[in-house]
């Protein structure tokens, strides 16, 4: 396999960026499961780590697919088009995580793909269908998560109505490493792919791969990487979604992280990357409603919403920037 210095230059890039993940998007899938104390910090990223890397392995490729090939033209994008897209990601996701505010990595991928493919081949880059399952996927990471998580909660109050306080906790403290071990393996099937679907791409730009496809090998260690990340770093972003959203019981725990997980199958299965950021974060916005509407810390809730509101246009100019600055050196 001969690999260039630009290739191995962006291949690191994208590797950092699946490390900026680990941080930041990662423990969403194990937040409530150490909050509600069901497993310990440790436990929880073993876990999740070993998870995310079978969804991606068992479930397919066609998310990594969506953002590798749907997102913009491969065919008239270059090497240092993807590389600042990486770039991009680690910037924002790197700031945001300083200040404990869980990101989307998958908007900051696409914005950021997006602004460097259109300081590269103007706006004829762009490809509809691909944007089309990351709109649809912003109306069911949103929508669908606050729904279920509402619904869901709603269901086992009054399947339990009757039940003690202590048994339903010893119950749903058992369940709970079943939803969380769930929502690890949606959040592999979907996100986990996603970086796996950049580094296919710098793959075939860098003439590795004939055509388009996602190696096993791949998968591998960008699920790796991504593992590390979320043991070094993942820990803030624990709190917020954890501690401060709302109060968790492990029966809170169980309805939102299934929620989600329900709610990030269903769009793996269709090809359509998510935020699971936001799907986890109104799923349990949702399940806190159910007990009454002041129980969700709203105050929290809008710094999460205004860096979600904010990724979109920073990330396509800061990759629109970083594509013209990255152009020149690249060969």
């Amino acid at each position: 396999m001969d690999i260039s210095i630009s290739l191995a230059i962006v291949l690191l890039l994208v590797l950092a960026a699946e490390f900026v993940n680990g941080w930041t998007d990662a423990p969403n899938a194990i937040a409530t499961v150490v909050s509600t104390r069901v497993l310990t910090p440790y436990r929880a990223v073993a876990m999740a780590a070993a998870l995310n890397i079978i969804g991606a392995l068992v479930t397919g490729t066609a998310v990594a697919t969506t953002i590798g090939a749907g997102i913009v033209k491969p065919e008239v994008i270059d090497l240092h088009t993807v590389g600042a897209a990486m770039i991009t990601i680690v910037v924002w996701s790197t700031v945001a995580w300083r200040w404990g505010i869980p990101t989307s990595e998958t908007h900051e991928l696409v914005a950021g793909l997006a602004g460097a493919g259109l300081a590269t081949a103007g706006p004829s880059v762009l490809l509809w269908g691909g944007w089309q399952k990351v709109l649809i996927g912003l109306v069911l990471s949103t929508g669908l998560g606050f729904l279920f998580g509402f619904a869901v909660m709603l269901i086992i109050y009054r399947l339990l109505y009757h039940a003690s306080h202590t048994s339903v906790k010893t119950i749903f403290g058992r369940l709970q490493i079943l939803s969380s071990a769930f929502m690890a393996f949606s959040h592999g099937s979907n996100d986990g792919q996603k970086f796996m679907g950049v580094f296919a791409l710098a793959l075939f730009l860098g003439g590795v791969l004939p055509q388009f496809h996602v190696p096993i090998w791949v998968i591998l260690i960008c699920g790796l990487v991504m593992g590390v990340g979320t043991s070094v770093g993942g820990w803030r972003i624990m709190r917020t979604i954890g501690f401060r959203l709302t109060k968790l019981e492990p029966v809170n725990g169980f309805a939102a992280e299934t929620s989600a997980g329900l709610a990030i199958t269903l769009a793996s299965f269709l090809g359509i990357p998510l935020s699971t950021t936001h799907t986890i974060s109104t799923a349990i916005m949702g399940v806190g409603a159910t007990r009454r509407f002041s129980a969700v810390r709203w105050g929290v809730t809008r710094e999460i919403v205004l860096t979600w509101l904010l990724t979109f246009p920073v990330c396509a100019v800061l990759g629109f920037l970083f594509a013209l600055l990255l152009k020149p050196i690249f060969p």
